[in-house]
Order: C-alpha cells, then sequence, then structure tokens
C-alpha cells in the first residue's frame, strides 16, 4: 500500500471541486475525481487543467444520486489506491422552483442529490478509510445561515449537510477521523453563474456591493479551506461548520 495521501472528490469537473482537485494534484496526492457524465462540463478540459499534475489525478463517472453508481466509484478507488485518506462531498444540483409549483419529484430530486448523495459517499467510504482520515462534506449559505426564496428544497438539503457531518464525527472519532461542513458564501462558480436557477453574472455583481470585502469568492479560496480541514494541520478540528462568505453574515443591513 502506498505512503501517499488518497482523496476522494465528488463534483470534481468545475467550480470548487475542480479548484481543488487542482491543489490536491499539486501536493502530490492521489485524487480520484468525479464527474457527472450528463454534465456540461467535460472531464477532459477539467484534466487538462491539471497540466505537469495530470497524471495524478484519476477521473471516473460519478452520479451521487445513485447508490449503485457510489459504490462503483468507492469500489474503483479501493481497486487503484487501497485505501481512502480524503473525502469531499461537493457534488450538488441547483435548480429554482416557486415553493406553490415545487412538485413532490422536484423535492426528491433535489433533497437525493444534495443531502442524500452526501451520505451515500461517506457511508460507503466509511470501512476503507484509513485511521486519521479526513472528511468534508459542501453546505451553502443558502440553508445553512440563509433562507432563498424559490429555492426550498435547496436550502432544506444544505441545511441537513452539517448535521450530517456533526454526527458523523461523533460516531468515527474513535478512529481519529474527522468531518467538517464547509459553508460558502456567493462564490463565483458555474452554478452562481447560472442566471435561470441562480443570481446570474448581473446578479453576483450587485449581491458583491454588500459583501464586506466588496467581492464574491472564488472556488480557489474556498478549496485552500478544504486543504486546510483535510490535513494534519486541523488534526484537532471536527463537527464544525465554517463560512467562506467575505464577512457577508456578519454584516449589519445598510
Amino acid at each position: 500500500m502506498n505512503n501517499e495521501k488518497v482523496a476522494l472528490i465528488s463534483g470534481a469537473a468545475s467550480g470548487i471541486g475542480l479548484a481543488l482537485t487542482q491543489l490536491y494534484c499539486a501536493k502530490g496526492y492521489k485524487v480520484v475525481a468525479g464527474f457527472y457524465d450528463k454534465d456540461p462540463h467535460d472531464p477532459e478540459a477539467a484534466a487538462a487543467t491539471l497540466g505537469e499534475f495530470s497524471n495524478n489525478a484519476t477521473w471516473l463517472p460519478l452520479d451521487v444520486g445513485s447508490k449503485e453508481s457510489v459504490k462503483e466509484f468507492i469500489n474503483e478507488a479501493v481497486s487503484s489506491f487501497g485505501k481512502i485518506d480524503i473525502v469531499v462531498a461537493n457534488a450538488g444540483l441547483l435548480r429554482s422552483s416557486p415553493l406553490a409549483d415545487m412538485s413532490d419529484e422536484q423535492w426528491y430530486e433535489m433533497i437525493d442529490v444534495d443531502l442524500t448523495g452526501v451520505f451515500r459517499l461517506f457511508r460507503d467510504s466509511t470501512q476503507h478509510l484509513s485511521d486519521g482520515a479526513s472528511l468534508v462534506a459542501i453546505s451553502s449559505i443558502a440553508g445553512g445561515v440563509y433562507g432563498w426564496g424559490d429555492h426550498v428544497h435547496y436550502a432544506s438539503a444544505k441545511a441537513g449537510v452539517p448535521g450530517i457531518c456533526r454526527s458523523v464525527a461523533v460516531e468515527l472519532a474513535h478512529r481519529n477521523i474527522r468531518c467538517n461542513a464547509v459553508i460558502p458564501g456567493l462564490i463565483e462558480t458555474p452554478q452562481s453563474l447560472d442566471k435561470k436557477n441562480s443570481l446570474g453574472p448581473e446578479g453576483l455583481a450587485k449581491a458583491a456591493k454588500s459583501i464586506p470585502l466588496g467581492r464574491v469568492g472564488k472556488p480557489s479560496e474556498v478549496a485552500n479551506l478544504i486543504d486546510f480541514l483535510t490535513s494534519d494541520n486541523a488534526s484537532y478540528i471536527t463537527g464544525q461548520s465554517f463560512i467562506v462568505d467575505g464577512g457577508l453574515t456578519v454584516k449589519w443591513p445598510e
């Protein structure tokens, strides 16, 4: 068995997931990068951004809404590397729908991907985790802190993510396995730039005026926090939720 850290990342082909994949690969980690094959983000294009570190990433299809897909993803990772040191549950779905028009199917799809998907990835990784491993799941400022109109299903799913992380942190602490949640604020990702389901470029620019630091965040700035939380430097941090928002949630409304 090799001594390099092995990291699993869902939703690795864009946004925060891709930024983290780039960071881990540059550090010499072996990254099993999950991508959704029906997603518009091309894993080959994502792989090309890794440059000289591209050999450190193994790209595998992953649908966190499917228990079979998650099991296959985990099994292939373990078959290739024999262990798992880091799991980052980053994959997520974002859709807009007014409450009165929201169907049961829309509700269940969102919960299945954004909440149950985290549970599946953590559950199926557990028996393969190295003692001292670290888990991180991505929540959102929508649900994790604020409400968001026309996004009740999304906010509900994201509000549940810290609960998963707290409970996993308690349950796996005897193996020195840590689990934390990250709550991104307004980050410039393909999801937030989607005008139909999120704020879009104009909405982000307008929202930036309310952020104390005067701008929206970059995916790499969230990736840097995840890197810290999954490193030995965070060895006494578990069961916590960390907001990355440029000060948005601490500013008194004007």
